[in-house]
């Protein structure tokens, strides 16, 4: 069957692997508020119940971690038992979330409903991503980079209706409705959700693929996997540390209220400036995604992880200029969103398809980990200033691409060289023993 028709055997349409990249996009964009809409809930909750606006952010740092570090775990679930009831139980579990913050009274109420949060927000991503990867080998970045931008997309559409029910109706009733109702919508979403027949993915491009099929188990022992763990580690890093500033360098450097007009509309400089950033992050991820897929995956790392690098050193030197800072702040933006598309894709390249929702979900851990490196920035300005910020992420941020090109390449190559010279081998040993075959490119 043809790559662009292609869907499981005598199945329905939804079945075609386009539309299951569709509604994995939808389920992203529905689980996306318990993310990105929270923080309009923050001083409504504090207004309510004065606590503290650093106790409840306490519940939004819970919700982060349970959502990044249970990923693997999701992941192993949609590669044993597919995607349907993973992103099935991340419905229950996100919409029960929300309807518990409508009810909670006590900070240990709250916390508990960000833990169930974060299993839901993690499950829904974790799958959606692991699905695309496998539906498409030829498209990996591509397919990645949309579902990924799928993620932001459903709080574009949603924050406004949410901001005005909280105005008019309360935190708690906006909590209960958009729970009930973003919950059942992904519920639904999921039964459509079908993992690729055996057999029925589409060969790989030429691009440097793996014949083996790695577990995580398998994967955490290959030192490739390391180097790009450590990579996805520090352009995160490096891209946190000065997209977490924003909003701070632009108070510090007397520019965040500068009005700002553009197609007739004034708005302070640093409301402007994160709207735009918003949309290069999201733009970026299928963008990166499709060249990755064309010209590889080290190629577009080293463009794009330099290209992010003088970003941060043009804003450490021509920042203060308001047009510039505009712009080089979109250009962060802009370079560092991709990590959510060529990472995942390359993990899958590397490692396999039949177990990229739990190997890409191991991957993702650099996430958390380097969020963990994030508050280094605020001891940077403490000594060194903005440009110590600036100079520190930038380094880190051109290093990894530096060593995606000259180091990442070649180890990659050998790896998957070496996996050919095994496969005759393995292929005998399978036939004499009784074991399973060595698997091709396609993971089966």
């Amino acid at each position: 069957m043809s790559a662009i028709g292609q869907r499981r055997e005598g199945g329905p349409f939804w079945t075609n692997r386009w539309c299951q990249l569709v509604v994995g996009m939808l389920c992203m964009a529905l689980v996306a508020n318990l993310q990105y809409a929270w923080t309009l809930f923050v001083a409504p909750m504090n207004a309510r119940h004065h606590w503290d606006e650093a106790s409840i952010q306490l519940a939004f740092s819970i919700f982060i971690l349970t959502e990044t570090w249970l990923v693997p775990l999701e992941g192993w679930l949609v590669d044993k038992f597919g995607p349907r009831p993973v992103v099935a139980g991340g419905a229950v579990c996100a919409g029960l979330a929300w309807v518990l913050n409508s009810y909670a009274t006590t900070l240990p109420m709250l916390y508990c409903s960000s833990v169930i949060a974060g299993i839901g927000a993690g499950g829904v991503y974790g799958t959606c991503v692991g699905n695309a990867l496998k539906w498409f080998p030829d498209r990996r970045g591509l397919a990645a980079g949309l579902t990924a931008a799928g993620f932001g997309a459903g709080a574009a559409v949603t924050v406004i209706p949410i901001a005005n029910m909280i105005t008019r109706e309360g935190y708690e009733h906006t909590f209960f409705f958009f729970g009930i109702f973003q919950g059942l919508a992904i519920l639904v979403l999921a039964f459509l959700l079908v993992k690729p027949a055996p057999r029925s993915t589409v060969a790989a491009s030429r691009r440097l693929v793996s014949r083996v099929d790695y577990t995580p188990g398998q994967m955490i022992k290959e030192p490739v996997f390391w180097l790009i763990y450590i990579s996805f580690v520090a352009v995160a890093a490096g891209g946190l540390m000065a997209t977490a500033q924003i909003g701070p360098i632009a108070k510090d450097w007397g520019l965040a209220r500068i009005p700002m007009t553009v197609f007739g509309a004034t708005l302070p400089l640093l409301t402007l400036t994160l709207s735009i950033d918003n949309i290069c992050n999201g733009f970026t991820r299928p963008l990166c995604g499709f060249i990755s897929d064309k010209i590889g995956r080290e190629n577009a790392m080293f463009f794009i992880f330099v290209g992010e690098g003088l970003a941060l050193l043009g804003m450490m030197e021509y920042g203060t200029n308001p047009y510039a800072f505009m712009t080089f702040a979109a250009l962060i933006f802009l370079f560092w969103g991709e990590i959510f598309s060529i990472f995942p894709a390359i993990c899958a390249d590397t490692f396999g398809s039949k177990y990229a929702a739990a190997n890409a979900g191991t991957l993702y851990t650099a996430k958390g980990t380097a969020s963990l490196l994030v508050p280094v920035a605020s001891v940077l300005s403490a000594t060194g200033g903005w440009s110590a910020v600036f100079v520190a992420a930038a380094v880190i941020t051109i290093a990894a691409g530096v060593s995606a090109k000259f180091v990442l390449a070649p180890m990659r190559a050998r790896l998957i060289e070496q996996q050919g010279d095994a496969r005759p081998a393995a292929l005998a040993a399978s036939a004499s023993s009784g074991l399973p075959h060595w698997p091709n490119q396609t993971g089966e």
